[in-house]
């Protein structure tokens, strides 16, 4: 006998959105999790049969329409490739990673500056950043790197993953990406 969970999961902020379906039994095991409060959903047999609702089947609609606003600034390079500075989708800004010249600890600074100017495009600031990823040609320049980032993000800093990849573009030594949060923020 096979038995169908399904799975949703929906955050506040409307980016993650997860639905799953399993036919295997006890693939999802006891979990059960249910956030659908945050959107409203229709009751399996409200609908009558003939009747044309949002959803691609009775008991659920579609969510509604994020806005997607492209950033670009002039005074942060321009993109050397089809992508765009940042993408801001409701409040949540992607910043792509900034490639420049010169040594790791100065590559490092500028690619900090132009993400700050990217930032300031948007109406924010580095407190706004709530998650970087630090692209190393070497880990070996980890904590150099560390050394100038810590003068950008002086408290309250935001999470982060730092990796050592093969190579980076126009054979840059560091690469830094950012997603940001617009508007104020509080602490909890």
């Amino acid at each position: 006998m096979s038995a169908r969970r399904t799975v949703t999961l929906l955050t506040r902020a409307p980016l993650c959105f997860f639905k799953a379906f399993s036919q295997k039994r006890n693939f999802w095991g006891d979990i059960t999790v249910d956030f659908t409060t945050t959107v409203p959903t229709l009751s399996p047999g409200c609908c009558p049969a003939d009747s044309h609702h949002s959803g691609p089947v009775c008991g659920e609609q579609n969510m509604s329409v994020l806005i997607r606003k492209i950033i670009n600034t002039a005074s942060a390079p321009a993109a050397i490739g089809p992508y765009s500075q940042s993408v801001v989708v409701d409040r949540t800004m992607y910043i792509s990673g900034q490639l420049v010249d010169g040594g790791v600890k100065a590559q490092a600074k500028q690619a900090l500056v132009n993400m700050g100017e990217i930032l300031k495009a948007a109406g924010c600031d580095y407190t706004n950043v709530v998650k970087t990823t630090v692209l190393l040609a070497d880990i070996n320049d980890f904590n150099g790197v560390n050394d100038v980032y810590k003068t950008f993000f002086s408290s309250k800093f935001p999470a982060r993953a730092a990796y050592q990849v093969a190579a980076l573009p126009r054979g840059g030594l560091v690469e830094i990406e950012a997603v940001a949060v617009l508007g104020p923020l509080s602490d909890a």
